[in-house]
């Protein structure tokens, strides 16, 4: 029986040890895209306690502690710090097969020396000494990602967000970790939400463009994205609730539906279509002149408890997976850039893993200008970020394109411990690559091996995004 969460935890065969040991587990982190606070990285954030470091903003963390009985007071509610973690300690004894009992115990390993496994008994030593560090030196938001070994992480801003505190890390000659923004307009392509016209007269108040029309809506948008550029920013993100749309409009009848919304009318599921056709592939040629990369996360119903959002708000846990048809709008959609030669770099994601061929398979039929894996079928995102998940996104993309352009994992967290997810990630990738070398399926070359895993790990997406 191997130990609990060794040094060579889920590496099953020698070749995995060897390739993780010397040759992934040492490359530095690119976090590509991820939700953490600029301001907190800027103002170098201390926390109290291993609560406020775990479980503030934690939706992952919400689902597993509902799902375990725990009453909301001490997951969002007014519960003491202390009742929260224990809580979640009766909470990640139950969760044995889910990533998060991993997660918390490779946290627990990596920054704290803690190799106890955190239960209801334990949780009282463990909270202890975790919070005696926290309260320490070196245990401040920047030292976190210090020694996490990034180099650059890459937040999700709204085109409405000042930058402040992008500008002033930038500014910033005592930090070395590029800390860049990414561009993510979902906001402005929802025009049935309920704060769309509020969205836009923000819009209108950053850009100092009066909108009245869409050629001034586009115009702000087209402002916006230059100056995120001239802030660092290299990746837009679009998160395509439920399912991808596509229908063609002209851009008179884009304007008229836009008017029709400015003015609180109603707009038709198929106007609505039409609009976000037509807006997503005005943003997406600005990308492109640029050389952005894209990203576009695919399939998630997102706030399915109407009770529990209309008690505590939105994106807190209540969110599931859509399996909606995404092939054909998704194929037009990439078309109608690729015929004007406008595609930027895309990464595409799915929540659904039923999708995975279609992802797979879709990439191949977009590939060009000379860039290796110009179109990425993107790492095992959200529901999928667990093993099995990791496992079935890589084989489906070696079965059917090149895991070895792959661009690799990032954390997609609000969480500055989550760095340890690059980690679980490696050691899976190794895993199967070993695999494939013990069964003689893949070649013992040391050179070609060593490229592959470091291209994975770092060097990909290093070039890929040209930061």
């Amino acid at each position: 029986m191997k130990k609990f969460m060794d040094e060579n935890f889920l590496l099953s065969n020698p070749i995995a040890i060897d390739l993780f040991h010397n040759y992934a587990k040492d490359m530095p982190i690119i976090d590509y895209h991820c939700h953490i606070n600029p301001k907190e990285i800027y103002e170098n954030k201390k926390f109290n306690n291993i609560t406020e470091a775990w479980l503030y903003g934690d939706h992952y963390k919400w689902r597993a502690m509902r799902s375990n009985g725990i009453d909301e007071k001490y997951i969002t509610g007014d519960g003491s710090d202390y009742d929260k973690f224990l809580a979640w300690s009766k909470t990640i004894q139950m969760a044995i097969g889910n990533p998060l009992y991993h997660w918390t115990h490779l946290e627990l390993q990596r920054f704290f020396g803690i190799y106890e496994p955190l239960d209801e008994d334990t949780a009282p030593l463990i909270w202890e000494k975790v919070n005696k560090l926290l309260n320490g030196d070196g245990f401040s938001v920047r030292d976190l990602i210090t020694k996490s070994n990034v180099e650059y992480l890459c937040t999700t801003d709204d085109p409405v967000d000042t930058l402040e505190y992008h500008i002033k890390l930038k500014e910033d000659e005592s930090f070395k970790v590029k800390v860049l923004p990414t561009f993510r307009p979902d906001k402005g392509m929802e025009i049935n939400a309920e704060n769309f016209i509020s969205w836009v007269k923000n819009l209108e108040k950053v850009s100092k463009i009066k909108i009245t029309s869409y050629d001034e809506f586009l115009k702000a948008l087209e402002s916006r994205i230059v100056f995120f550029h001239s802030v660092g920013c290299r990746i837009a993100d679009h998160g395509i609730n439920n399912t991808v749309v596509y229908e063609e409009a002209s851009k008179e009848e884009a304007a008229g539906i836009f008017k029709k919304a400015l003015e609180g009318g109603y707009v038709s599921i198929e106007e609505e279509k039409k609009y976000k056709t037509y807006t997503f592939r005005t943003v997406a040629r600005h990308y492109y002149k640029l050389g952005w990369s894209m990203q576009l996360h695919i399939a998630a119903l997102r706030n399915n408890n109407t009770r529990m959002k209309e008690k505590i708000g939105v994106d807190i846990g209540f969110d599931s997976i859509d399996d909606q048809c995404i092939a054909y709008p998704l194929s037009r959609l990439l078309d109608s850039l690729e015929k004007d030669n406008s595609l930027p770099k895309t990464i595409l994601y799915t929540l659904n893993p039923k999708d995975n061929y279609v992802l797979g398979t879709m990439i191949g039929s977009f590939q060009g200008d000379g860039i290796p894996g110009k179109v990425q079928f993107g790492a095992a995102w959200w529901f999928n970020d667990n093993k099995d998940g990791m496992i079935e996104q890589m084989k489906a993309l070696s079965n059917l394109g090149l895991l070895g352009r792959f661009v690799g994992m990032l954390t997609d967290s609000r969480s500055f411990l989550s760095y340890t997810r690059h980690e679980y990630f490696r050691r899976i990738a190794c895993n199967l690559i070993g695999e494939w070398v013990e069964n003689g399926e893949v070649p013992r070359n040391e050179n070609l091996l060593k490229k592959i895993v470091q291209g994975i790990c770092y060097k990909n997406a290093n070039e890929y995004f040209g930061i």
